[in-house]
């Protein structure tokens, strides 16, 4: 059969008198070129739907571990109770350790950070140490940094068979009341350590010739002699503001340029302290090399009266519901997020820690009452600091999230 014959076939005259055969050939043709109508209609939305979340041209927005919403967790973690650690930690200042201190409510354990739109990736122990051999992990802050601190060479202890190889290299023991804490990893020639420095900036003696009613000034324009310490460091964690208010600074008068200035406000000698900060982090520390995070303010809690005068926690068994009763977004904050934008372009390896928002909704989650033995039975509540394991675990996990999404790995 020649081309011109073929091509009679498809004539309507010739129609009716084609082989069986050749009939149902056409007829799986014709289906065939329908089905393939269909694909073409609907390749459109495979195309942007399910798969295009496997195209390498498409942008990957960075998770915002910030807002999200708490969870119970489940029974399928492989650690108990889905903690990352226990309260035998050894590395646990006695006043974090919850039920040691007598609460027996363990409910505000069974939660976990659950970010919208993402997931926090699964804290690897082993992965953050082997990250970070021969490196430094400093914490520079007050003792709410202290809480962070303890909490992260708990939750790195755990990929450590023999604990106790690990150890403070000065010899001092874990106490609230040491300014410098280095703690060693052997195996990874890895520090993590922690330095309280509650405001930053100096704390002094005023300049000679101040009125005698001057006794101690911040100086907003200088940063902590410690400071020194940190220049070199892989990973520097900051914070900074439960110091600054009203109550803290009674007694302290604010000094700039060796003159004290007497009608400085607290939140404007914040601002100004920031930027001091900034400044030595900009010339001390190197973009290659130092990712930097300060840490947002950490809520807290007291109910019927603030921390001296019968402010109260003890009552709360688990976080908040009703976002008509949670706090505004604490306003050092707006301070510190400005001062990080303003660095973006010349170090870009600062970041800004944000934990307030899924913090303030753990009013449970603080020792209240349950303090360290030999605390005085009057001793006002503790709704500020945090039981361990706990909420600044969530911080900690963060935390690793945000260093994996800066490729980050000592050199």
């Amino acid at each position: 059969m020649d081309h011109h014959q073929v091509f009679s076939l498809c004539s309507f005259p010739y129609l009716f008198k084609i082989k069986k055969h050749l009939y149902v050939s056409l007829f799986f043709l014709l289906t065939l070129l329908i089905f393939s109508s269909f694909i073409v209609d609907v390749l459109p939305f495979l195309r942007f739907g399910w798969l295009s979340s496997f195209s390498s041209s498409t942008p990957t927005k960075e998770c915002d571990y910030s807002n999200g919403r708490w969870v119970r967790r489940t029974t399928s973690s492989s650690s108990v109770n889905g903690l990352l650690y226990g309260e035998e930690c050894r590395f646990l200042d006695s006043g974090f350790r919850w039920r040691k201190n007598g609460r027996k409510d363990s409910g505000y354990l069974q939660w976990r950070w659950q970010p919208h739109g993402c997931d926090l990736p699964r804290f690897n122990a082993s992965d953050f140490l082997e990250r970070s051999r021969n490196g430094r992990i400093v914490f520079v802050g007050d003792s709410i940094g202290r809480n962070q601190w303890e909490s992260l060479m708990c939750m790195l202890s755990q990929a450590i068979p023999n604990k106790s190889e690990i150890y403070e290299e000065n010899g001092n023991p874990i106490t609230k009341h040491k300014g410098f804490l280095s703690m060693r990893f052997p195996q990874q020639n890895l520090t993590v350590e922690y330095h309280r420095t509650p405001f930053l900036v100096v704390i002094g003696r005023p300049p000679d010739k101040s009125p005698k009613e001057i006794k101690t000034t911040v100086r907003v324009d200088e940063f902590n002699w410690q400071s020194k310490r940190w220049v070199g460091s892989d990973v520097l964690v900051f914070n900074t503001g439960h110091w600054w208010n009203e109550e803290k600074t009674v007694g302290c008068y604010f000094e700039e340029g060796r003159k004290v200035n007497k009608t400085m406000g607290v939140m404007e000698a914040f601002g100004k302290s920031l930027k001091t900060w900034k400044s030595w982090v900009l010339k001390r520390l190197d973009p290659h090399k130092s990712h930097v995070f300060f840490r947002s303010y950490s809520p807290v809690h007291y109910r019927n009266g603030t921390w001296n005068l019968g402010g109260l926690c003890d009552a709360e068994m688990e976080p908040e519901t009703d976002k008509r009763r949670m706090e505004p977004d604490a306003s050092h904050n707006e301070y510190i997020y400005k001062v990080i934008e303003e660095m973006r372009y010349r170090h870009s390896k600062v970041k800004f820690l944000n934990i307030t928002y899924l913090t303030e909704f753990r009013k449970d989650g603080h020792p209240s009452r349950y303090r360290e033995k030999g605390t005085p039975v009057d001793a006002p509540q503790d709704c500020s600091h945090w039981c361990l394991p706990g909420v600044p675990d969530t911080w900690n996990e963060i935390l690793y999230a945000q260093l994996l999404s800066m490729n980050y790995r000592t050199k």
